[in-house]
C-alpha cells in the first residue's frame, strides 16, 4: 500500500484497495448532512457511545446477516443482536481474537494458504501455525483430521484454540467454501474438542461476501445448527460500502463477547459513533444495498478484464481460478518460476512499475513443508481498467522472458 501510494506512475496490482470511482461521495453526504439536521440524532452521534456499538447498528447487523443466510438461517439466537460486536473494521476483531483465545506457542489452524496480514497478527502474539490445503470446496477436511490426530498422539493437542477461515472468495485465492465444508469442520472441531481439553473456536472471515458477482450465495457457518458456542463470524462493512468508513463486526459467544468487549475498551473506547450512524442510515435506507450493486457489477467487469489480459499475456502453462467474487486473481505459474520478494521476477516487475503481492507470504511459517514460491496474487479491485491491462502486459512480457 504504501509504494501504491509514493511511487505514482506504480500501477499496483497488489493492495487490497477498493474501487476508487465507485466511492459513495454523493449518498454519503446525503446521509450525513440528514443526520446532522436531525434535532433527534445530531447530538449523539457526535457523543461517545457504548464500546460493544450502537444498539440500532447491532440490530440492524444481526437482521442483516440473517437476511443473508436466508431461508438456510440457523435458529434465532445464532442471529441474536446480543453477539453482534462493532469493530473498527474486521482487521480489529480478527487481532483482539486472537489476542483473548492465544498464549505464546499456542496452534492456530489456517488455510494454506490464507490471508497474509492474519498471519502478521499471529505473528506478534507469538503463535504457531498449521497450514491445511484448500481445494475448490474449501479446506481439506481428511488433511486436517489426520493433522488434529497427530496433534493428538504428540500431546500438542492442548494448544489449538481456533481454526481460522477466509469463507468467501477467499483471500488470495478466490475459492469460496462451501456449506456442507462448514458444517463438516464444525464437527471435526467438537470431536476434538474433549481431547484438547476445551473449546476450539472457528472464526469464519466473510469479508468479501457481498462482492459476489457470479453464482448463488451460500449461508454461513452461522446456519449450522447445534455450533453456535464454537463459532465467531466476522464481517465488515468496508468493502461494500466504503473502505475509508473503517467499521466492522462479529458475533461471539459468552464468554468470549465479554472479553473481547473489555480488550476493544481499552483499545478505543469504541468504534467511531459517527460512522455507526451512518452506516445505520445507508442500510435502513436501501442506499448501501444499492451501492452494492453497482459495485458487483463494477467488479465483474474488472475481473473480466484481468483474465482477459492474463489469457493474452501470460504463459499458457499459468493457471488460475475464473473468479465469481472478491477482489483477487490468484495466479499459479509454472514452478520452477519463483516469485517471491526476493526474486528475479518480483525485481524486474518493479522496474516495470507493476507491483504483485508475492504468494509466498500468503503461507504460514509451518514446519511440515516449504512454501511454494511460484504464485502471485493479483488485485482488480483499486486499479482502473487501463492500469489493469497496461499492468498484466508489463507483468506477463516479465513472466515470458524468465520462463524461455
Amino acid at each position: 500500500m504504501r509504494l501504491a501510494l509514493d511511487r505514482r506512475r506504480l500501477i499496483s496490482l497488489a493492495a487490497g484497495f477498493t474501487d476508487r470511482a465507485t466511492l459513495p461521495v454523493a449518498e454519503a453526504r446525503q446521509l450525513l448532512d440528514g443526520l446532522l439536521h436531525s434535532a433527534k440524532d445530531a447530538r449523539p452521534s457526535l457523543q461517545y457511545g457504548p464500546t460493544e456499538g450502537d444498539p440500532r447498528l447491532r440490530r440492524v447487523t444481526a437482521g442483516h446477516v440473517r437476511d443473508l443466510d436466508g431461508r438456510a438461517a440457523g435458529s434465532e439466537a445464532g442471529y441474536s443482536p446480543a453477539r453482534v460486536l462493532i469493530t473498527h473494521g474486521s482487521q480489529q476483531l480478527l487481532y483482539m481474537v486472537a489476542e483473548c483465545l492465544a498464549d505464546p506457542g499456542d496452534i492456530i489452524l489456517v488455510e494454506d494458504p490464507t490471508y497474509l496480514v492474519f498471519l502478521a497478527i499471529v505473528q506478534s502474539h507469538g503463535l504457531r501455525c498449521r497450514g491445511i490445503p484448500v481445494g475448490p470446496e474449501g479446506l481439506d477436511l481428511e488433511f486436517l483430521d489426520r493433522l488434529l490426530a497427530g496433534l493428538q498422539r504428540s500431546g500438542e493437542l492442548g494448544r489449538v484454540k481456533l481454526c481460522y477461515l477466509v469463507s468467501y472468495f477467499q483471500n488470495p485465492t478466490g475459492v469460496t467454501t462451501s456449506f456442507e465444508r462448514k458444517a463438516g469442520l464444525l464437527e471435526l472441531l467438537r470431536h476434538y474438542e474433549r481431547a484438547a481439553g476445551h473449546r476450539i473456536y472457528l472464526l469464519e472471515d466473510s469479508a468479501y461476501r457481498e462482492l459476489r458477482f457470479a453464482g448463488p450465495d451460500v449461508p454461513s457457518a452461522l446456519a449450522v445448527r447445534g455450533h453456535q458456542d464454537r463459532l465467531i463470524y466476522s464481517g465488515t462493512y468496508s468493502k461494500p460500502f466504503a473502505t475509508g468508513v473503517r467499521v466492522g463486526y462479529g458475533f461471539l459467544p459468552e464468554p468470549l463477547f465479554t472479553a473481547v468487549n473489555r480488550v476493544k475498551g481499552n483499545h478505543d473506547f469504541g468504534t467511531s459513533n459517527l460512522l455507526q450512524q451512518l452506516l445505520a442510515r445507508a442500510l435502513a435506507s436501501g442506499c448501501y444495498a444499492a451501492h452494492l450493486e453497482v459495485l458487483r457489477r463494477r467488479y465483474a467487469h474488472k475481473a473480466r478484464v484481468m483474465t482477459k489480459a492474463l489469457r493474452t499475456h501470460f504463459p499458457a502453462q499459468t493457471q488460475w481460478q475464473e473468479p465469481a467474487g472478491g477482489l483477487y486473481v490468484w495466479a499459479r505459474l509454472p514452478k520452477r518460476l519463483r516469485s517471491g520478494a526476493g526474486s528475479v521476477l518480483f525485481q524486474n516487475a518493479l522496474t516495470k512499475d507493476v507491483l504483485y503481492v508475492p504468494g509466498a507470504l500468503c503461507y504460514a511459517a509451518d514446519p511440515r513443508r516449504r512454501k511454494p514460491d511460484h504464485e502471485m496474487r493479483l488485485s482488480f479491485g483499486g486499479a482502473t481498467e487501463a492500469d489493469i491491462r497496461t499492468g498484466i502486459a508489463r507483468l506477463g512480457g516479465v513472466v515470458k522472458q524468465l520462463v524461455r
